[in-house]
C-alpha cells in the first residue's frame, strides 16, 4: 500500500473511505487476484461522519486495503461537505493520476443521495479529462486515461455492464467488516444511520439482484459515457 510513484491498472476515486468497497470491492479483489495493479485514492477524510473518528476511519481503510490487496491507498484530506468544483480540488486529482499512470480509473456514479459521491464523479470526471492536456499543469507528464468506469454507492442506476464477483463476494464483506464504525453501532456514542441498519445485508441483496438475470450469484455494475468496446462478440473485455 506504498505512495510512492508507480504504474497502476485501475485506479479508483471515492469521497470517503468505504464508498470503493461498497461499489465494487468485489470486482477489485477479481482483479488483484489476477495480478493487476490496484489503487484507491479517498477525496476526503470522512470527518464529517456521524459516527466513528478521522482516527478509527483511517485505521479501518487500511485494513480494508489489506483484505484487498491493493497495491497503494492515499487520501487527498479535502473537506468532507466541501468538494467543489474549484481548480484545486481537480488539480489535486491529476496529481493522482499522473502519479500513477493508470489504464483505467473508477469513480462514483453520477446520481446518489450522498452529494459528496455526486460531487467526486465530477471531479474526477473532469481530472480524467485534464490529466491528458500537455498543457495543463506542464511540469508533470500528461497522462491519457482509456476508459473511466462508474460504480454504484446508494442509487444503482442503469448498468452497461457487469461483473460476476461470485467467487470473490467474501472478500468484499470482508473488506466492508473492516468498517465497524460505520456498519455496526459499538460504541455508546454510535447513532443510528442508513449505514447502521443492515446495510451490508442490503448491499448484498442489490450485488445479487443484480446478477439475477445473467445467472451470475453476485455481480457489481459499471456505468459508462462512452461506448463499451468488444473485440469480437463473445469475447467481452472486463471492467
Amino acid at each position: 500500500m506504498s505512495s510512492e510513484s508507480q504504474k497502476l491498472d485501475i485506479l479508483i476515486f471515492g469521497a470517503h473511505s468505504d464508498d470503493a468497497e461498497i461499489g465494487m470491492a468485489g470486482t477489485i479483489a477479481k482483479h488483484t487476484q489476477a495480478g493487476l495493479s490496484v489503487g484507491v485514492c479517498d477525496l476526503t477524510r470522512a470527518e464529517m461522519s456521524s459516527n466513528g473518528t478521522v482516527e478509527n476511519r483511517q485505521m479501518e481503510a487500511k485494513a480494508a486495503a489489506r483484505a484487498l490487496d491493493l497495491k497503494v491507498r492515499c487520501n487527498l484530506e479535502l473537506d468532507d461537505r466541501g468538494l467543489w468544483m474549484t481548480a484545486e480540488h481537480v488539480e489535486a486529482i491529476v496529481k493522482v493520476i499522473r502519479t500513477y499512470s493508470p489504464s483505467i480509473v473508477f469513480a462514483p456514479y453520477w446520481e446518489d443521495r450522498h452529494p459528496d459521491h455526486v460531487a467526486c464523479s465530477k471531479l474526477v470526471e473532469e481530472a480524467v479529462f485534464n490529466a491528458k492536456l500537455r498543457r495543463y499543469m506542464p511540469d508533470s507528464a500528461a497522462v491519457r486515461v482509456e476508459q473511466l468506469y462508474f460504480y454504484f454507492i446508494n442509487d444503482l442506476g442503469k448498468a452497461d455492464l457487469i461483473v460476476d464477483v461470485t467467487s470473490h463476494y467474501e472478500q468484499k464483506v470482508q473488506a466492508l467488516s473492516c468498517y465497524r464504525s460505520q456498519f455496526e453501532k459499538n460504541d455508546p456514542d454510535s447513532v443510528s444511520t442508513p449505514l447502521t441498519e443492515g446495510y451490508i445485508e442490503r448491499v448484498r441483496a442489490r450485488d445479487s439482484l443484480l446478477g439475477q438475470r445473467s445467472l451470475i450469484p453476485y455481480a457489481e455494475g459499471f456505468a459508462s459515457k462512452t461506448p463499451y468496446t468488444v473485440r469480437l462478440f463473445g469475447s467481452h473485455t472486463e471492467a
